[in-house]
């Protein structure tokens, strides 16, 4: 079967080196795409088991295409005789571009040539469902680059792991914190603080994955047997954002987790080292917030260099990237860096060293 993963615009390298590890055989990866072949048993593993995958797309089709009308023609020659006449089926439809329709439209053409589709073959109008479909039809545009594909992840995307209790105003996806862990090379017998906490998210995903859990797991079983010898800190200025995510880690038995109250400016008062710091720090966008960002970032990666064993690292997530590049230069840091989309804000992933 041929098959495509859907990822962050960036992320495609990692998470087509995951599935790779899974067992799929690589193809090709493009913008947030990583297209792949298995078989159905893979499909099944990867929805279970992927730490940076959003979505698993059995491919249907994958052609140019300049309008509707090809939109129209091109699913109208797919063969949806997999769907059971007592089947139920909805389009969830996407566009990247410029083009002169909106992915409603393409959602409505879509549907009408599925239905036109199945009725020459099976001689049988298909039922529409857009609430609780048995089959949902992906249908995206990337520019002129159409693709058709069953879902078979669903609705819910595998990002939504279910684990949040406390509901952060801005949290971070699980799936880029899955990547910042790849990315940091962080190892279960290291050392691994996240300063700048949050509800938690870098915690938990690094709790899953050096516990060989897979987040697939979460969605059905209440227990988990996580690896207790782990060394794993959690440091959050705001006393309400602790609170919160002490309730997550309650709530999974995360016990051996430790979360401080405490300032990321002066590291050194709550940690004495760290193998891998890996966090998702402010971003400052707002007007007037930059001096302060300056500040944090400069104080923080100062006193990080204090408590950092000799090959240990810091992996962040940042859209200021003139800052943080000032900022590590002063301060005698060597860094890489992985440009992504974030929702649709341009960020980039930095790993530093010393």
């Amino acid at each position: 079967m041929e098959v495509y993963a859907t990822t962050h615009r960036g992320l495609e390298k990692i998470t087509a080196e995951e599935i790779q590890e899974l067992g799929g055989k690589l193809k090709k990866y493009s913008n947030g795409r990583v297209y792949f072949k298995c078989d159905e048993k893979l499909i099944d593993k990867l929805n279970y088991h992927a730490r940076t995958c959003e979505r698993i797309i059995l491919l249907l089709k994958s052609t140019k295409v300049t309008g509707l009308e090809d939109i129209y023609n091109e699913i109208k020659d797919i063969d949806f005789s997999f769907i059971r006449p007592s089947e139920s089926f909805a389009v969830r439809s996407k566009r990247v571009g410029v083009h002169n329709f909106n992915s409603m439209d393409i959602a409505r053409v879509a549907g009408d040539a599925i239905i036109k589709s199945y009725q020459s073959s099976a001689e049988k109008r298909l039922k529409v469902n857009l609430d609780s479909p048995d089959n949902i039809i992906r249908v995206e545009l990337i520019h002129d680059l159409l693709l058709v594909g069953v879902d078979t992840t669903g609705d819910k995307g595998l990002h939504r792991r279910g684990y949040r209790v406390y509901q952060h105003p801005a949290p971070l996806n699980p799936t880029i914190a899955a990547a910042l862990l790849k990315i940091s090379k962080w190892k279960p017998e290291n050392i691994l603080v996240d300063p700048m906490c949050g509800s938690g998210t870098i915690l938990v995903e690094a709790a899953l994955m050096g516990s060989n859990i897979p987040p697939g797991h979460l969605r059905e079983c209440e227990k988990l047997q996580f690896d207790h010898k782990l060394k794993i800190m959690g440091i959050e200025k705001f006393r309400k954002h602790v609170k919160g995510c002490q309730e997550t880690l309650s709530r999974l038995g995360i016990d051996f987790i430790k979360i401080k109250q405490g300032d990321a400016e002066h590291l050194e008062k709550y940690v004495q080292e760290a193998d891998n710091i890996v966090t998702n720090p402010p971003y400052g966008i707002r007007v007037g917030r930059k001096s302060k960002i300056k500040k944090l970032y400069h104080n923080f990666l100062k006193t990080a260099k204090n408590i950092l064993t000799e090959n240990g690292s810091i992996t962040l997530l940042t859209p200021q990237e003139k800052i943080l590049k000032n900022t590590a230069t002063k301060l005698d840091y060597e860094w890489t860096e992985t440009p992504i989309i974030y929702g649709n804000l341009p960020v980039k992933i930095f790993k530093l060293t010393i």
